[in-house]
């Protein structure tokens, strides 16, 4: 069963009985997801660009945009408009089909994982992680990478507080630690 009929059939009914919530619509959904890397070397290095960027739509299943320097910065040599990242915003199907690849086959292949942190919430129940290496994503080859780089990972929800956040998420199968 996907991700987002298990939600609509099992995880919005129980949530909406466990958090006392008389309208099906207050109950917290996954609004979208956003995919975000900030490449320093791209000033320097184009292939560093191309390479994440197919990574990315790899990863994702979705093309990726490319994020420009909105300021010169003299220190790390970086003038205004220069590409210096990539971003992917998902929402509907892919959303979900990325949350559950990423929850159930991404996450468990983290060197030494014992869940993700419960405060790494924004105080209005969005949820941010950063991933050290994109080898956790079962698409990507190790042969086939030039380099490791990270990654952050916003997954913006419609609650309210990071307590409904938090039951959301651990309703969807995010493994928090006890921490």
């Amino acid at each position: 069963m996907s991700l987002k009929l298990r939600y609509r059939e099992t995880i919005r009914p129980k949530l909406q009985k466990d958090l006392g919530l008389s309208n099906i619509h207050q109950v917290p959904k996954v609004v979208k997801v956003n995919v975000n890397r900030g490449l320093g070397e791209a000033a320097q290095n184009s292939k560093a660009l191309e390479a994440s960027l197919s990574e990315m739509a790899t990863i994702t299943g979705q093309k990726a945009l490319v994020t420009r320097a909105k300021k010169a910065i003299a220190g790390f040599k970086i003038r205004q408009g220069m590409p210096i990242g990539c971003a992917v915003t998902l929402r509907g199907e892919r959303m979900y089909a990325f949350l559950e690849r990423f929850i159930n086959l991404a996450l468990p292949r983290i060197r030494d994982f014992r869940g993700v942190s419960p405060k790494s919430f924004d105080g209005r129940g969005n949820y941010t992680i950063g991933v050290k290496e994109q080898l956790i994503f079962p698409e990507i080859s190790f042969d086939k990478i030039d380099s490791i780089r990270g990654m952050d990972i916003t997954i913006v929800t419609s609650a309210s507080t990071d307590e409904e956040g938090q039951a959301l998420l651990k309703a969807m199968g995010m493994p928090f630690s006890s921490k």
